[in-house]
């Protein structure tokens, strides 16, 4: 996956795990119609994190219907051993996988693996990781990801703390890489984390946990792109 290639300027990656399952399709066909392209796609593995999250059997039923309309999955692993899903993950639909720095000693190698299979790449950092940590491993890599939830299910609320963290992000980062968003993004904040720097904003419960996701979707890229305007 090339990130040059699917990012215009500022992205509202929708999180698939706060959809409601019974009515998937009909969600995510709504979305590709309000211009919706990166699907954020969470996978857990009840070790990384306490909670077993979506996996490969589920992004393969959904993979013709994104992949048809010109859009892409960001697979974000909250899993232990990241690089033993990448196969999986690629076989299945995946276009770019994300994987946490707390779970992997050896992130260069990882990122190198993921580019082995033609997948993009990002690393993500829990809310107590030091920013530096974070970036001291993304030289490779296409995106780093700031947690401003703990990871794990959908619905908590956005951390304040976080919006510094996402401003030392982008300055420390090189400019080519993107910095991202996971967690309580909603209409309320999504213009403040964008402000902080952030070009990769996740929203979850802000997108489907509405009458209407195509509308929630729209109100979230506006309310982002008027912070450039």
């Amino acid at each position: 996956m090339s990130w040059d290639r699917w990012i215009r300027g500022t992205e509202v990656a929708p999180s698939i795990y706060a959809a409601d399952f019974s009515y998937l399709g009909d969600q995510l066909a709504a979305l590709l119609d309000a211009d919706a392209r990166i699907f954020h796609f969470d996978v857990g593995d009840g070790h990384f994190i306490p909670e077993i999250a979506m996996g490969p059997i589920v992004l393969e039923s959904i993979a013709d219907l994104v992949h048809g309309r010109g859009g892409a999955f960001d697979c974000h692993l909250m899993v232990e051993q990241p690089a033993r899903h990448f196969e999986q993950i690629r076989a299945a639909g995946g276009d770019s996988v994300t994987f946490h720095v707390e779970a992997e000693g050896e992130p260069a190698e990882t990122i190198a693996q993921a580019r082995e299979l033609g997948l993009g790449v990002g690393v993500a950092f829990n809310p107590e990781t030091p920013v530096e940590d974070a970036v001291s491993t993304a030289e490779e890599a296409d995106l780093v990801t700031c947690m401003s939830i703990h990871p794990g299910l959908s619905g908590p609320e956005f951390m304040p703390q976080a919006l510094d963290r996402i401003a030392e992000l982008r300055r420390l980062l090189p400019t080519g890489v993107s910095v991202q968003v996971d967690g309580g993004v909603h209409l309320d904040n999504i213009a403040a984390v964008r402000g902080a720097g952030a070009n990769l904003l996740v929203s979850g419960s802000g997108v489907f946990w509405g009458d209407d996701v195509g509308a929630a979707y729209r109100a979230l890229v506006e309310a982002a792109a008027a912070v450039e305007a």
